[in-house]
C-alpha cells in the first residue's frame, strides 16, 4: 500500500482541464469474491462518486486480480488519509491485497533522458506544454549538450552529464544525485546509453524506454540500415519498462507501420521515428494516469 501525498509543483501547475477532487485507486492481488463490493462500500461511506472502474483477472479461480478505479470526492486532500486507512482495513486483512491511492490533480514528476536524437524528447516536451500529458518535467538530462537551448526554451532545466567510456559510475552517481526524491519515474527518450544494474536498483522509480522495433530485433547501432538490408515489410517501436536484462522488460505499448522495398533506410528511419513518438507518448500518458499495472514480466494496461 502506498499513499501519495500532494506536493508543490516545480514548473507547471495542474492543467485547468483536469477535474479537481479526483483520485486513482489501483489494486493488485489474489482474485476472490467480494473485492469490488468491499471497495465500493468504503468509497460509498466517504460519499465518493466512482467515475470509472476497470478490472481484470488472469484466472478467476485464484489468479491475480487487477483493478483501477477513479473516484471523485469533495475536499479530497482532507479525506484521503481516512479513505486510505479504511481501504487498508478492508483490503489488507481479509483479502491480502496491495493498493496505491493517489490524488490525480498532482502530476507525476518525470525526468527525461536523451542523447542526440531529438524526436521523442521534443514530442514529449511539446505535449507537456500543451497540457496533453499529466506530468511535470523537473529536468532533462543528456550525455550531449546539443539540445540545451531548445529544452530551456520550454522552461525546463537541462543537465549535460557526459557518459563516455566503459566506466559510467561517475555519470550515474550524478544522475542519482539529481533524481533522488525529485522524480516519480524516468523516461529514456532515445537515450543511447546502457544503464547499469546498480543504477536501476538505486534509482527507486520506474524507468520507461522506447525501442526502435518490435522486441527483440535489430539490436545495436544502425537499426534502420539493418532493417533495409533484411528487406523488412514492417517497422515499429516498443515502449517497455527497463530491467537489468537489456530490452527485455515488461512491454507497455507497441505499434508497426508497413513499408516496401522502395523505401530507403532514411525513409524507414523517418517513418520509424513517427511510430516511436506515438508509442512513447502513449506509454508515458498511461503510466502517468496509473493505467499500467506491472505484474512479473508483463503488464496490464487499462487504456
Amino acid at each position: 500500500m502506498t499513499l501519495t501525498q500532494a506536493r508543490p509543483l516545480t514548473h507547471r501547475p495542474a492543467s485547468p482541464n483536469r477535474t479537481a477532487g479526483q483520485a486513482s485507486l489501483v489494486i493488485k492481488g489474489m482474485d476472490r469474491s467480494g473485492i469490488v463490493a468491499a471497495v465500493s462500500q468504503v468509497l460509498s461511506e466517504h460519499a465518493a462518486n466512482i467515475v470509472s472502474l476497470d478490472q481484470y483477472s488472469d484466472d478467476p479461480d485464484g489468479g491475480t486480480f487487477f483493478q483501477r478505479t477513479v473516484f471523485q470526492v469533495d475536499s479530497l486532500g482532507a479525506v484521503l488519509p481516512a479513505i486510505d486507512a479504511d481501504l487498508t482495513a478492508a483490503l489488507g486483512g481479509t483479502f491480502g491485497l496491495e493498493f496505491t491511492l493517489r490524488d490525480m490533480s498532482v502530476p507525476k514528476r518525470v525526468a527525461i533522458f536523451a542523447s542526440k536524437s531529438d524526436h521523442c524528447l521534443f514530442d514529449l516536451l511539446w505535449r507537456h506544454r500543451r497540457g496533453e500529458l499529466a506530468i511535470d518535467v523537473p529536468m532533462v538530462i543528456s550525455n550531449h549538450p546539443d539540445h540545451a537551448e531548445e529544452v530551456r526554451g520550454f522552461g525546463i532545466p537541462f543537465f549535460h552529464i557526459p557518459s563516455a567510456g566503459p566506466d559510467k559510475s561517475a555519470a550515474e552517481a550524478e544522475h542519482l544525485r539529481l533524481l533522488k526524491g525529485n522524480v516519480d519515474f524516468v523516461v529514456l527518450a532515445r537515450y543511447m546509453q546502457i544503464l547499469s544494474g546498480d543504477f536501476i536498483s538505486q534509482v527507486g522509480v520506474p524507468i520507461i524506454n522506447i525501442h526502435h522495433s518490435f522486441l527483440p530485433a535489430f539490436i545495436g547501432a544502425g537499426p534502420y540500415a539493418k532493417a533495409k538490408e533484411r528487406g523488412v515489410k514492417l517497422v515499429g517501436a516498443t515502449a517497455h519498462f527497463v530491467t537489468e536484462d537489456l530490452d527485455e522488460g515488461p512491454i507497455i505499448e507497441q505499434e508497426v507501420v508497413r513499408v516496401t522495398h522502395a523505401d530507403s533506410a532514411a525513409d524507414l528511419q523517418r517513418r520509424g521515428a513517427d511510430v516511436e513518438r506515438a508509442v512513447l507518448s502513449r506509454a508515458v500518458a498511461w503510466h502517468s494516469e496509473d493505467r499500467v499495472l506491472r505484474h512479473e514480466n508483463h503488464t496490464v494496461v487499462f487504456a
